[in-house]
């Protein structure tokens, strides 16, 4: 019973969410709810929401702060020179715009965390798709391509587990898969050329009378693309409100985000005490006056608003799904219908399918709860459990995390980038599953799965 629930309330917040029937927020709150409800938990639920929006909060309240730093440099007109600079490379250019944003993604993405990833490139090429025009959708859809294929770093989030679940190396889970990580970051670059070349032809280049703007000049609504949703109008609004920010003001910006970064890097704090403290800092240098600091709370409270909210009615929906024992009873069942013809090929069908399991199961569900049975199961047919590890950070959480509405830094691309989160995945799960597939094949090539 709670394995059926568990699957129902996943395929029909996808099928709701997707078809834009009911909000995400809305469905990430009540379908849990309900299925609990019938599940005969009604006494339990209360703890079980509690304890799903307190694992989230520290992502709600980094988000929080760091939008709001983010906006206040991209209002001071911090990633202006950035934006001038990649527009001149560029040419005015979408295909190379969208290629541009693949290099820079797969650049910052090396720290091997999403939610970082998402925050430094939206906030400094978001500007460049308003000037430009470009839908808001190939940004989030290519960002999260770059970010996929780089979160296999052995310090990134799916290789960490996979190792601790199964108690492995380095040597023995990622650098097998080297190659076919390799593989993955130039699909990655092929895929956002040819989706480069898609969005070109839908704009064209930009012309000279519109390279002449400045990078805080509005893009005409016009300029969006036919149903790419609320966040297609908002692109058309202007970049920067402020006035530009003078030099020594400029330097400080720079210096101050590059230490926040570092910091970020190197983990000297936990994420949202160092967001926090960069906004405080940040606010009391750019805004001295108090009217200039509620201006500016007033300007993106909005902003805040729309992508913490997420964050949080995400937290109801894992807390519900752990709490009730859905998830585990999902897991167990996956493992039970695996045939015993398919043993011999199960570090293959793990990659394979870990793309679309991750928009079902949380990382740590599948990576301490799915993993070890997969490897145990693998193992009985003679399979090197290590080959299940490697199969599983092909797919799962990898080129699947930024698609799934589980995965708290999937609502910080979204928000950020003013996208629904079902136009995300219509968008880009094609592209991402293509992804997996490359890097499979890659593996199996190589020898770092056996067929």
């Amino acid at each position: 019973m709670p394995a059926v629930l568990g699957f129902a309330t996943i395929a029909l917040f996808l099928l709701l969410t997707m078809t834009r029937r009911v909000s995400v927020l809305v469905a990430l709150v009540v379908l849990p709810v309900l299925a609990a409800l019938v599940g005969g938990f009604a006494g339990d639920l209360g703890g079980m929401v509690l304890d799903g929006l307190s694992k989230v909060a520290p992502t709600g309240i980094m988000i929080a702060f760091a939008v709001l730093y983010f906006s206040l440099m991209v209002d001071a007109g911090l990633f202006d020179p950035l934006i001038r600079g990649l527009l001149r490379l560029a040419k005015g250019d979408p295909m190379r715009i969208t290629v541009a944003t693949a290099v820079l993604t797969l650049c910052v993405a090396l720290d091997g965390d999403g939610a970082s990833t998402f925050l430094i490139t939206v906030s400094a090429l978001l500007p460049v798709y308003r000037k430009v025009g470009m839908s808001p959708l190939v940004l989030s859809g290519v960002v999260c391509l770059g970010a996929g294929v780089m979160n296999m770093v052995p310090w990134g989030g799916p290789t960490v587990r996979a190792m601790a679940a199964l108690k492995l190396e380095s040597s023995d889970v990622f650098t097998p898969v080297l190659p076919a990580m390799g593989l993955g970051v130039a699909w990655v670059l092929v895929a956002s050329w040819l989706i480069g070349r898609r969005e070109r032809r839908r704009l064209g280049v930009l012309t000279e009378a519109r390279e002449g703007q400045s990078p805080d000049q509005p893009v005409p609504a016009a300029a969006a693309a036919p149903g790419d949703g609320p966040g297609a109008v908002r692109v058309a609004q202007a970049v920067r409100v402020d006035a530009p920010a003078p030099l020594w003001l400029t330097v400080f910006n720079l210096l101050l985000t590059v230490v926040l970064v570092v910091a970020l890097v190197l983990e000297a704090m936990p994420l949202p005490v160092l967001f926090v403290l960069g906004f405080a800092v940040a606010l009391l240098v750019n805004h001295p006056r108090w009217e200039q600091q509620q201006a500016l709370l007033d300007r993106h409270a909005k902003n805040v608003v729309l992508v913490t909210t997420m964050i949080f009615a995400a937290g109801v929906l894992t807390g519900v799904l752990t709490g009730t024992g859905m998830i585990d009873a999902m897991a167990e069942a996956l493992v039970s219908v695996i045939p015993d013809s398919l043993g011999g090929h199960l570090p293959v069908l793990v990659a394979v399918t870990g793309m679309p399991l991750s928009l079902v199961f949380t990382p740590d569900a599948y990576y301490f709860g799915v993993l070890p049975v997969l490897a145990e199961t693998a193992n009985g047919f003679g399979t090197d459990p290590s080959e299940v590890a490697r199969a599983a950070i092909l797919g799962q959480m990898t080129t699947g995390f930024p698609l799934s509405p589980l995965t708290a830094a999937t609502f910080i691309l979204l928000g950020m980038s003013g996208v629904q989160l079902g136009e995300h995945q219509r968008f880009i799960f094609g592209w991402a599953f293509a992804t997996t597939v490359v890097m499979t094949a890659g593996a199996v090539l190589t020898g770092a799965l056996s067929l």
